[in-house]
């Protein structure tokens, strides 16, 4: 789908929410349409103008609008179902103006003040897999789109990589969206990554190119963190290949992808791959597993989708990438795909959660077979 086609769908459905709004609440509360149709008009234009042109602003009145701005995004959105699922109850129960405006709007109420809730509860996915070719158990830390920025920041990621200490992880693979604009890339953030008390590698993903990808990596770097760009690195035993997000020639497209540069299969057929020990790749959105096969990689590590972070987005992310959160193998390779440690735009989830994902890898069984199994806590 092209984006001057997407654009034209989002701004038909703007326009189109606008006015439905405008004349049900009119409807609710006795007063003309168009002045509530300017309201409405003028919330969904704060939200497009926020959250588009406001991330990268480091001042604080662009700080307090872009959190307003997003938050108004999913309250808007929220706003809109409640009031699409009160009409319907109302021509089934024929309830009066007043009964379906209080529906809507503890509906909303109470979506937000849950989706709040469970977008900043952080919990912990606990996997444990076993490995072919693996000299000794291995304790992995998973973080995938933090998005450190208007909504999380320092504190927020001393406390997930705590977390990674206490369970006494082995190394940790950060699967990009790190940053979500230049509002948290301050010295306290990155020296989180001086001594975390074990080694961190990082690759890329589409909003730290928003962001500035340059001074990201160079921070990084600085701080001791090893950032794989299109390369493969050998560590305690194991493989590492990292990879720049990178679009795919085969199915499963990506808007978000660099139109320029190399293919993901281009980069995969430069890479010096061996058998002889387990391989770990990290790259920031799924990709079709059928690419990976050929390389031997055993663990494949992703993000980007959030798991759609909240309805009705999750039944997109799932017929978008088929694998779009949670544990799958395919031809004897696992892959996992993070739900996200953060969250994008409003920090609101519905139907998702936010995680961070302890990965324990073994040793397979004398026959040699993979097994897997996970434990949600």
């Amino acid at each position: 789908m092209s984006k001057v086609l997407i654009f034209l769908l989002v701004a038909g459905f703007l326009v189109g929410a606008v006015l439905f709004l405008g004349g049900r609440f009119a409807c609710y509360l006795g007063l003309l349409p168009w002045p509530l149709r300017v309201f409405f008009g003028l919330l969904f234009l704060l939200v497009v103008i926020g959250v588009i042109s406001l991330s990268n602003k480091t001042t604080s009145w662009a700080h307090v609008t872009y959190l307003l701005a997003s938050f108004l995004l999913g309250a808007l959105l929220y706003l809109l179902l409640a009031t699409l699922a009160g009409e319907g109850i109302r021509l089934l129960w024929h309830l009066s103006s007043q009964s379906t405006l209080l529906l809507v709007l503890l509906f909303t109420t109470l979506t937000l003040v849950t989706g709040v809730y469970q977008a900043m509860r952080v919990r912990t996915t606990r996997l444990t897999l076993s490995v072919g070719k693996l000299e000794h158990p291995l304790r992995i830390l998973h973080l995938s789109d933090l998005h450190l920025g208007h909504w999380h920041g320092e504190r927020f990621l001393r406390k997930v990589l705590e977390k990674g200490r206490q369970e006494k992880v082995d190394v940790c693979f950060i699967t990009g969206d790190l940053f979500d604009g230049r509002w948290q890339l301050r010295d306290e953030v990155f020296e989180q990554f001086r001594d975390p008390g074990f080694p961190v590698f990082f690759v890329e993903g589409n909003h730290e190119r928003y962001t500035g990808v340059g001074p990201i990596v160079k921070k990084l770097q600085e701080a001791g963190v090893h950032v794989l760009r299109n390369e493969l690195v050998e560590w305690d035993g194991i493989r590492i290949a990292g990879l720049q997000y990178l679009r795919s020639g085969g199915r499963g497209g990506d808007l978000h992808a660099r139109r320029q540069g190399p293919l993901l299969e281009e980069v995969l057929r430069s890479l010096p791959w061996r058998s002889d020990k387990p391989t770990i790749l990290l790259h920031h959105a799924p990709v079709p597993p059928e690419q990976l096969v050929p390389y031997g990689i055993d663990l494949f590590l992703a993000g980007h989708t959030h798991g759609g972070q909240f309805f009705p987005f999750t039944l997109v992310a799932a017929a978008v990438h088929p694998y779009n959160r949670g544990l799958h193998t395919f031809r004897g390779m696992y892959i996992y795909i993070s739900q996200g440690t953060g969250t994008f735009g409003p920090p609101i989830r519905t139907g998702t959660r936010s995680e961070l994902t302890l990965i324990e890898l073994v040793p397979a069984a004398p026959s040699g077979e993979k097994a897997g199994s996970s434990q949600n806590i």
